[in-house]
């Protein structure tokens, strides 16, 4: 089974390509660059799904099923902000340290600090299937610390205190983040769901 990811990060690519393998023998994933979809794609969505089906429908016109991902951070005293804005909170696309900044900016003098990490993973088919796309969610829940703790992960990884670690997810190793990880949690359920469904290529 052949698979295409709304992404160009060989990173993420060989990443999901080692989750699924868990689950699914003899999948392949392939990046947008390997079947030639160029340009970006404009995630105009509201919601961590809606985004995440953008992209998988752009990966589907490729003939394969497509498979999109989005996700960010949640902080319940904030609304769910910074939410589908995660990367870019601050401003700028992907400034780690100014979106940390920012978001304990937002927080200060605030007791509730309570928050997760949600990952949303969308498939399309190609029309052949004719199989209705579908959402699968993970998550983590944790909370906000007042204070960087950890120089490993990336993003909001050193403010994210995880109880059951009694760490936060930039102290943990990658094995440890792997295990509970909102990504990892949702791939988890999008191999389920995709077994279930039993396709052929």
């Amino acid at each position: 089974m052949k698979i295409v990811l709304a992404s160009r990060n060989k990173k993420k690519k060989k990443e999901l390509q080692a989750l699924l393998s868990q689950y699914i023998e003899g999948i392949e994933i392939l990046s947008l660059d390997d079947v030639g979809i160029y340009g970006e794609i404009e995630e105009d969505g509201e919601t961590f799904d809606e985004n995440a089906l953008i992209k998988a429908r752009t990966a589907a016109e490729s003939g394969y099923i497509g498979v999109g991902d989005d996700s960010g951070l949640e902080v319940d005293a904030l609304g769910g902000a910074p939410g589908v804005y995660s990367a870019r909170y601050a401003g700028g696309h992907g400034d780690d340290e100014a979106n940390n900044e920012y978001l304990l900016k937002n927080l200060e003098g605030v007791s509730d600090r309570r928050a997760r990490f949600v990952s949303c993973i969308a498939c399309v088919f190609p029309e052949r299937y004719n199989v209705e796309p579908f959402t699968v969610r993970g998550k983590v829940e944790g909370e906000i610390l007042c204070e960087r703790h950890g120089n490993g992960g990336f993003g909001y990884d050193p403010l994210f205190y995880y109880a059951p670690f009694d760490k936060t997810l930039a102290e943990v190793t990658q094995e440890e983040k792997n295990s509970v990880s909102h990504r990892a949690n949702a791939i988890k359920l999008f191999a389920e769901k995709l077994r279930t469904l039993n396709i052929e290529e």
